[in-house]
């Protein structure tokens, strides 16, 4: 594939992402000019927690953590990034490091935005600078939510909540395949794979859920539960 042909290729893909939708071409044109594709194995790292930020990702295909691992090793996960998503920018900005680390979950595509090269697009086209405003707020609102998931909610109601978004993304289906293995998904909701056991055979007992392997049925009782929430 020629520069030219790689350049048009992550054009068309950057203008269906969140971050620059409404971005006038030109201004689109001049941040395909300096993205960089990148591909990631399976439990390969883009960067450790404090390494220099040099650029943000937008992810292009598979799935990428962003994650800290305390002193103990016990790794909590702060997000989990997926298709047109991305992440890292806050960092890219302010010039620190990053404050987290980030891996692959599964074979992933990304396009990195190297820090220099985009404050010098910004230089040229500073109101696109205003379509990046939204995306700090759409971070502070996701860690706030995980701030209070974390002080709040016992381990159960948090698994409950997660089951319910799989539900949801998937149309409201009452059968769910869980996305992660359960060592990741413990990760997600700040646990250990024991207690997430545990939080497991507690819906069941309950009645809330029948588990077959990775796939779980959410029963009428959960589900007319999360209605009556949004009603």
């Amino acid at each position: 594939m020629s520069f030219t042909e790689r350049v048009l290729e992550i054009k068309q893909f950057l203008q269906n992402t969140p971050i620059f939708q409404g971005v006038l071409d030109e201004q689109l044109q001049a941040v395909a000019n300096i993205a960089i594709p990148q591909t990631y194995k399976k439990g390969e790292t883009l960067f450790w927690e404090g390494d220099e930020a040099t650029g943000f990702f937008i992810v292009k295909s598979g799935r990428i953590k962003v994650f800290k691992v305390a002193n103990a090793g016990k790794e909590q996960i702060l997000h989990i990034f997926g298709t047109e998503e991305h992440f890292a920018e806050v960092p890219a900005f302010d010039g620190g490091s990053f404050p987290a680390s980030a891996a692959a979950i599964e074979t992933s595509e990304v396009v990195f935005i190297p820090r220099s090269a985009f404050l010098m697009v910004l230089q040229q086209h500073p109101t696109l600078a205003i379509a990046m405003l939204g995306t700090y707020a759409r971070h502070l609102r996701r860690l706030t939510y995980l701030v209070d998931t974390l002080s709040f909610q016992e381990v159960p109601e948090r698994l409950t909540n997660y089951l319910l978004k799989l539900s949801d993304r998937n149309g409201k289906a009452d059968i769910v395949e869980l996305d992660l293995p359960k060592g990741q998904l413990a990760a997600l909701l700040g646990t250990i794979p024991e207690t997430l056991s545990r939080a497991f055979y507690k819906l069941s007992q309950e009645g809330l859920i029948e588990m077959n392997g990775t796939k779980i049925r959410l029963t009428h009782q959960l589900l007319k539960r999360q209605d009556g929430k949004n009603d």
